[in-house]
């Protein structure tokens, strides 16, 4: 059954339109987008190789055994590498976490150095087209994998970000990554005289209007985001390269108008998004810093939260996986939380699952791969463990279309993220996006903190595009 068919049948089960969803858990957050966000609260390595004990169940055979190296980007894998050797006591498991800024070249210098682990690699999409170029991934439409087999099983875009551009499968994920916005009900009660996820939708459906939002939000004490990042992953429709050609359409720097303003007029908590004080406003108070404090640094953190004024932060914009990291953090304020639409439909990152074509265990990683993506009494436990993270597996979906959320209000976000869904489109992704959105947000932060004029910051960006690409056509506006 196709994406499109399972739209219809969703439309029947569910009012409204749906396309999919649900949920995750333990200590990390999921693959996202931009996409530092993985490890919650720091980005660091970790391994794993613990053994199971539970040998029940069909999601196992209890029959493999072997060893397996998993390289990954967030804890995500690890809980699968743990629910794994519960179900397969038989194997070991030994899982890397690896940041995301250091991971492509992790994985470059060990295979092109020929090492035969890791047996599991992964991607972001962004990452995918040049892991593919340079033939990390196996081919799994090979025998004994056979993947094509399952393609009917999988969200259609989902499957086809995973082939490489001769149509080949490389790479599966068990998730599909909408944008939305997280927000405390408890604060929209107060301040709005609603909770309700349509209502509190209005007041983020441009950005002229989450700015008026935000000065409400102040006028009672809050503050509408902890950062002034918040609205990145709806802030640009179309790909940054298109033909060859660099392109920054007007909500690029509409998003720019936007981050500046809430900057310069204190609008935010001034916690810079990924770090301590960021997470730290899912769980309650935080202090109001000043735009200058280097919220990376601990002891210049602490001597400015000493007396600085505090507040409580009213939402978060994050994709789907965005579930992962409330959870690990929102501490007090579970089940306080609702999720409602952005300014525009956003989506971000997503673990895409793939075996070393190096690996010297390849039979018993794609066991594996399956295990994480086409397992259906696994993907089941996953939206219960990481309390909503959206999979990718039809059957899973189809099931969960009602399914209402303990921690979001009772909220049925699983048919909110497949409403969300109907407009990912992922040829607007290139291998381009991190470097030039990085020199983007540079020239953003260079303009909003008056470090450089808004022409300045502009044409360094430019600048900064060409000599990192020089292949690209470069036009400046």
């Amino acid at each position: 059954m196709k994406f499109k068919k399972l739209v219809s049948l969703l439309l029947v089960l569910c009012i409204g339109f749906l396309l999919v969803a649900c949920g995750k858990k333990n200590d990390a957050s999921t693959n996202a987008g931009n996409d530092t966000k993985n490890d919650t609260k720091k980005q660091e390595t970790t391994t794993d190789d613990k053994s199971g004990s539970d040998t029940s169940d069909s999601a196992g055979s209890g029959e493999l055994s072997g060893k397996l190296v998993v390289w990954t980007l967030a804890n995500d894998l690890k809980d699968f590498a743990d629910r794994f050797m519960e179900k397969n006591p038989g194997v070991e498991v030994e899982t890397v976490v690896i940041a995301p800024a250091d991971y492509p070249t992790k994985v470059q210098s060990a295979l092109l150095g020929g090492a035969k682990e890791p047996d599991i690699i992964v991607g972001e999409p962004q990452m995918l087209p040049d892991m593919f170029d340079a033939g990390f991934f196996e081919d799994l439409n090979q025998a004994p994998y056979n993947a094509q087999d399952y393609a009917d099983k999988i969200v259609d875009y989902v499957w086809k970000v995973g082939q490489d551009e001769n149509g080949i499968q490389r790479a599966i994920s068990y998730q599909i990554t909408p944008a939305g916005i997280y927000y405390r009900r408890d604060i929209a009660q107060e301040v709005f005289g609603t909770e309700d996820p349509e209502e509190i939708g209005k007041l983020f459906k441009d950005y002229k209007t989450i700015v008026e939002t935000a000065k409400t939000l102040k006028e009672h004490g809050y503050r509408i985001f902890a950062s002034d990042a918040e609205m990145n992953y709806f802030s640009g429709d179309t790909p940054w390269v298109v033909d060859g050609k660099l392109n920054v359409d007007q909500s690029r720097y509409d998003f720019m108008d936007l981050c500046i303003e809430l900057y310069q007029n204190d609008l935010t908590a001034f916690a810079s998004q990924w770090s301590s004080p960021w997470y730290q406003a899912m769980a309650g108070e935080v202090p109001i810093l000043t735009a200058d404090t280097n919220v990376w640094d601990e002891e210049e953190l602490a001597k400015a939260s000493e007396n600085a004024e505090k507040t409580q932060v009213f939402a978060f914009g994050l994709p789907s996986w965005g579930v992962l990291i409330m959870r690990d953090n929102y501490g007090d304020t579970a089940g306080k939380w609702g999720i409602c639409a952005g300014p525009a439909y956003g989506f971000g990152g997503g673990t895409y699952i793939g075996i070393s074509s190096n690996s010297e265990r390849k039979e018993l990683a794609w066991e594996f791969v399956k295990f994480c993506t086409l397992n259906q009494e696994t993907l089941e436990w996953w939206i219960e463990f990481s309390e909503g993270d959206v999979v990718s597996y039809i059957p899973v979906l189809e099931e969960y279309a009602d399914y209402e959320n303990p921690m979001y209000g009772n909220q049925k976000t699983y048919a909110f993220w497949l409403k969300q869904a109907e407009s990912i489109d992922y040829s607007k992704v290139t291998r381009y996006d991190k470097a030039i959105g990085d020199a983007w947000g540079a020239a953003i932060s260079a303009i909003k903190t008056g470090q450089m004029s808004r022409e300045d910051a502009i044409n360094q960006f430019y600048d900064t595009v060409q000599s990192t690409y020089p292949e690209l056509i470069i036009e400046r506006k």
